[in-house]
Order: structure tokens, then sequence, then C-alpha cells
């Protein structure tokens, strides 16, 4: 049995993995931690990390990039994996993740859906074909009206995916309405719609001539993002330290 601190469980995404875990009998929740405490769990809740006394196998990070610094300090101190699904990291908290996987294992995704990262894979091999043959890349992501980023995180994570495949010859333009030319052959637009519930859609669009391909993903619920940090948590746990991401989980 893996138990798991999960931090923020009294959030969105915290009360749906607790929901999730239920159903899962290799896992648990033992303990976790939350400023707000009006919700009733079938475990103890702390109002900080650092008071959490009860001993676990692996943190889920469901809650502000501003938590970053005392969920490092605790699962270096600890020992303790750490699944970080928060998103909106500074540089210089990036640079503070790198630095505690040296110590303890680190999990970090952009987006924990499964599927998200099987197509960060299967983006790689078909801009290695369809690229150099001449085809214009187009991402276009829906989301929210209360989504307050834009571009969405995973969108970017999808034009790196991309871009990596491609050496880093690809720059990307997010609008077009301020230049009048024809679109550049080495750039890749990133396009955003925001409105009504929609949880999430991202669509990459590889054009050539009268041919296209479209790599589509839809989330109908935010479940698929409980379920992949759930299985990130199965995996990171007992891991030596190190940085890892999904793709490690899908064994990609």
């Amino acid at each position: 049995m893996i138990n798991v601190l999960m931090h923020g469980c009294n959030g969105r995404m915290g009360q749906m993995i607790t929901g999730l875990v239920k159903e899962d009998p290799g896992i648990s929740i033992a303990a976790g931690v939350d400023t707000y405490q009006e919700v009733q769990n079938p475990y103890p809740v702390f109002d900080t990390i650092a008071k959490c006394d009860v001993s676990v196998d692996v943190v889920i990070d469901f809650s502000t990039a501003s938590a970053l610094e005392d969920v490092l300090t605790y699962c270096v101190e600890k020992q303790v994996p750490a699944v970080l699904c928060s998103t909106g990291y500074s540089e210089e908290q990036l640079k503070k993740i790198a630095e505690a996987s040296e110590k303890t294992a680190v999990l970090k995704s952009a987006n924990m859906s499964m599927g998200i990262n099987l197509l960060l894979k299967l983006l790689k091999d078909a801009a290695k074909v369809l690229a150099p043959a001449g085809y214009d890349m187009e991402l276009v992501e829906r989301h929210h009206n209360q989504k307050l980023d834009a571009p969405s995180g995973t969108a970017l994570a999808l034009a790196d995916s991309i871009n990596e495949a491609l050496n880093g010859e690809y720059h990307y333009v997010y609008d077009r309405s301020q230049a009048r030319q024809k679109r550049d052959g080495k750039e890749i637009g990133i396009s955003a719609v925001r409105g009504g519930t929609i949880v999430g859609e991202h669509e990459v669009i590889f054009a050539g001539v009268d041919e296209v391909i479209e790599f589509k993903h839809t989330a109908f619920s935010r479940s698929v993002f409980g379920k992949g940090a759930v299985e990130a948590a199965k995996f990171l746990a007992g891991k030596p330290a190190g940085m890892y991401d999904m793709s490690d989980v899908i064994q990609l």
C-alpha cells in the first residue's frame, strides 16, 4: 500500500483525487494539507505541510505555485518523493525544483493527463516527418472562461515537444493581427479560445498542400488529471532522487 500526502486536499482536484483513491486498492491518502479546513475527510488534515507528522511514501501537490517552497522543503527533509501538479512556476521556482530533484524524486508535468502525455510523444514523431516536408503547424487550445493564462501551459508543452524534435528551429506566433504578412515557414502558430465551461481541448494541425493531419485531445472532466496524478504517485513512490515526468509513468 502506497501512502500519500495530498497537498491541497480540500481544493477541487484534491477532493477528486480523494474520491479516485477510494477505488484503488494499491494506494491510500494517509494525510492532507490545506489552509481551508471546512471539509470533512477520512484522513487527518493539517493547515501547513510542516505540521504533518504522518508517515507517507509520496506527496501529491495540487495547490498553488506559491506553496512550492514549503512542499520542496518538506520532501527534501523527509526524503519523500513529490508529484508536482501545480502550474505557473517562475524561472526561480523551476531552478529550485531542479535542485530538489538532486536530493529526492520529483515528477513535474504541465498536464497530468495520460492522453496528453502520449500525444507529446506522437507529435515528435509526426513533426520529424511532416515539418521537413513543408507542412505548416498550428495549435488551437480551448478552455473555460475562468482560465487566467493564455496560451495554456499544455499548449506550450505541445509546441515545445514539436520544436524539440525539430532542433529548436521554430518560433511561436500568438497573434497575427499586428502584422500583414505571409506566414513564416519556421513558425508554430498558437491560438487560445476562452468560453463557457470547456474543461480543455487541444488541437494540433499539420497543414500541407492538399492535405491536413490533425491531432486532438479533449478532456471532458478534470478526473483525467486526477487519474494521471494517482498513477504518477504510484510510479514515483520508492524511486531514487531525480527529475521525472509523465513519459516515465507511461513508459514512452
